[in-house]
């Protein structure tokens, strides 16, 4: 059997010239595991010569592969056949991106991976409305993350988080580990996520890494193939025995092969059963020894009909069912679908959701379960911590339970509605949004959920990595960036605020000025009254000081006044006054208004780094809030020794943050409105 075997198969090499050597020993056909480029050169070199060739598409990496696309033979008659069916990835991805009834996502793939592959994808995606986008991922993957922060601003890193909440992944089972690994430690992955893994070749344990990696939902498309009940079929095909290696799946043996080698066993397998069906039939021809470097050579005459037998033949292998009945391709392939699961006792699971076959298409549903016929007449715990406008207290009737209003109460009684469920409602005991205590256990709203007191919290709470690791949180509503909050400044009344714009210089210069111009202009109109014009005397005007005063202040002030430009020294004089009152009252507005709008602007704390270098404001923030455990992190971190940080948390902090710190919003607010009967000002963090 090992004689025959070795007469029909031919081992696999890349290289043309090789082939060219098995050649000239003698061939029935060719069996090749390549890339896409190699076999290209070899399907030209088996056509030229008639000899048929399986080929076997192998991944570079670990990356998903994209389908080869082969040249067209010159007189239409290939003698290759594809042995691993096309690939189909482009297919299933659609269809699970159909029932998830996603409408936008990205698709993340490495720098490997050839993006012609996603073109059908993309254009069946553009027909049904779909918002794709496409983001490379080199091999530096933390780098990709550090260009993120350096080049957005903190909006673009929100809406890109959003945007993170669906995605697919095409890289290899490392690279995505990687990947995902630097997501969630930057914080762009949330709980609320949903992102699937696209490969056919992925162990189980890479796939139980992947979902531990991750923080929300985790669908994984892998390629598998069916297996026999029975060991005594499952071992058997067509006629051969199948090692128990192989076929034995208690083995562990068969897991551990790369798809291209299952497939490769299976062109084998197939050869020889082509080979046994010729010699049945006695149409037996004699193996091809040919000379392929020679022009002059002829191809092999029995070429033709020993792939006809190829073609009609079909086997059920390690891979399952392979023909090559489709357009010269075996197109048998099938697909399992996983997804992550959760339990009290094994945490997060991964189970089977849906199989994909190219014959009958999704088998399984995908849709996220619903709960609306789950709760219809539960009654459901609810926690929930007083904030404007979020929670607040109705007017309640004596004797009744105390009633809620509010935006989250709005949205628990649309979803009450919408499920069937009743809610009793309380407060909860410590006033606490909940935070991790030193022995490990959480207070608050948090600390209620984890022991089980209440099925639900509602208020407005912040979402953070810690609190997202032991309880899980609603899409979030809202998105907000610490602010300071200070009591507004009164507005003093000063009647001597028009005086503002000029120092007291200026007006004691302008107050001389008036006078003097005053004492000018007397002059000269007194030598003029006295002066004879034409041999006459000149016409009487009056020629007292305080007329000539009053006309220079009536310019001044832009009021006009009597005409005196009866000689050309008046003139210049006069001329001189009005420009210098012209630039005088032009500086006056200008710096008025500025100064008008500068006071009512004025504040000195802009920036965390104000806020720290200046004493005469107090400050501090709601005590076991997300803020408060922020600068607790930032104020105590010895690595990073941020001085800010550092004296920002020694005041909110000042005697375990009783006499800065609040217990709730609602009191800062009272603390900062009330701040100026104690004379002093403090600002309250959120």
């Amino acid at each position: 059997d090992i004689d025959l075997f070795c007469l029909i198969m031919s081992l696999s090499y890349p290289c043309p010239s090789s082939a060219c050597e098995l050649m000239n020993q003698g061939i029935l056909a060719l069996v090749t595991s390549t890339g896409c480029a190699a076999a290209n050169a070899l399907q030209s070199l088996t056509d030229a010569m008639h000899i048929p060739h399986l080929f076997i598409q192998r991944n570079g990496e670990g990356t998903p592969r994209t389908s080869c696309h082969l040249n067209p033979s010159p007189d239409g008659e290939s003698y290759t056949l594809a042995a691993r069916p096309p690939a189909r990835l482009n297919d299933v991805m659609l269809t699970l991106v159909t029932e998830l009834r996603w409408q936008k996502f990205i698709i993340f793939y490495d720098a490997d991976y050839d993006i012609r592959g996603l073109q059908t994808f993309l254009d069946q995606a553009s027909r049904q409305g779909l918002d794709v986008s496409l983001q490379r991922v080199d091999r530096n993957v933390s780098r990709v993350f550090t260009n993120l922060f350096s080049t957005m601003r903190t909006e673009e890193l929100n809406r890109y988080r959003d945007t993170l909440r669906r995605a697919v992944l095409l890289m290899s089972p490392r690279g995505a580990q990687v990947f995902i690994h630097q997501a969630v430690e930057t914080n762009l992955a949330s709980k609320d996520s949903h992102w699937v893994y696209a490969n056919e070749e992925v162990s189980d344990t890479e796939i139980m890494e992947l979902v531990h990696s991750s923080l929300g939902r985790m669908t994984v498309i892998r390629q598998i193939f069916p297996l026999w009940r029975d060991t005594n079929i499952r071992c058997m095909r067509n006629n051969h025995r199948i090692s128990s290696l192989l076929c034995d799946p208690q083995e562990g043996y068969l897991q551990s092969l790369e798809v291209s080698n299952l497939y490769l066993y299976d062109s084998v397998l197939m050869l020889a059963n082509a080979f046994y069906s010729k010699l049945e039939d006695r149409k037996w021809h004699s193996m091809a020894s040919l000379n392929c470097m020679r022009k002059s050579t002829k191809p092999w005459n029995g070429g033709w009909s020993m792939l006809d037998t190829i073609q009609k033949r079909r086997i059920t292998g390690l891979t399952g069912m392979m023909d090559f009945r489709a357009e010269g391709s075996n197109s048998h392939i099938q697909f399992e679908i996983l997804g992550t699961s959760y339990s009290e006792t094994f945490g997060k699971d991964v189970k089977r959701l849906a199989t994909w076959d190219s014959t009958r298409g999704l088998n399984g549903s995908l849709k996220e379960s619903r709960i609306e016929n789950g709760m219809q007449g539960v009654t459901v715990k609810v926690v929930t911590l007083l904030e404007e406008p979020f929670v607040m207290v109705a007017e309640n009737i004596l004797g009744q339970p105390k009633r809620y209003k509010g935006f989250s109460i709005d949205v628990l009684d649309a979803l009450g509605k919408i499920l069937g469920f009743k809610y009793e409602i309380y407060q909860v005991a410590d006033g606490k949004y909940g935070t991790p205590t030193f022995n490990g256990s959480w207070n608050g709203m948090i600390g209620e959920l984890i022991s089980k007191r209440a099925d639900l919290a509602v208020s407005a709470i912040t979402i953070t990595p810690e609190r997202e690791s032991v309880v899980d949180f609603s899409k979030r509503y809202l998105d907000y960036s610490v602010g300071i909050l200070m009591r507004k400044s009164e507005e003093k009344i000063n009647i001597f605020s028009l005086l503002a714009p000029f120092d007291l210089a200026v007006w004691a210069c302008i107050a001389a000025a008036i006078p003097v111009v005053g004492v000018m202009i007397f002059i000269l109109r007194r030598v003029q009254s006295v002066r004879p014009a034409g041999g006459h005397q000149a016409t009487s005007v009056s020629t007292s000081l305080q007329s000539a005063i009053w006309i220079v202040y009536g310019a001044f002030v832009q009021q006009g006044g009597d005409s005196i430009l009866g000689s050309v020294a008046l003139r210049i004089v006069m001329g001189s006054w009005w420009l210098f009152t012209l630039i005088v009252c032009s500086s006056y507005t200008a710096n008025l208004a500025a100064y008008l709008t500068v006071s009512r602007m004025d504040n000195a704390v802009r920036t965390f780094q104000d806020l720290s270098k200046q004493m005469d404001l107090a400050y501090g923030t709601v005590r076991d809030s997300a803020v408060y455990e922020y600068f607790r992190a930032k104020g105590t971190n010895a690595l990073e020794q941020d001085s800010t940080f550092a004296e920002l948390w020694r005041t909110i902090n000042k005697n375990n943050g009783h006499e800065h710190s609040v217990s709730s919003p609602s009191e800062g607010i009272r603390k900062v409105s009330v701040a100026g009967a104690l004379h002093k000002i403090d600002g309250i963090m959120r």
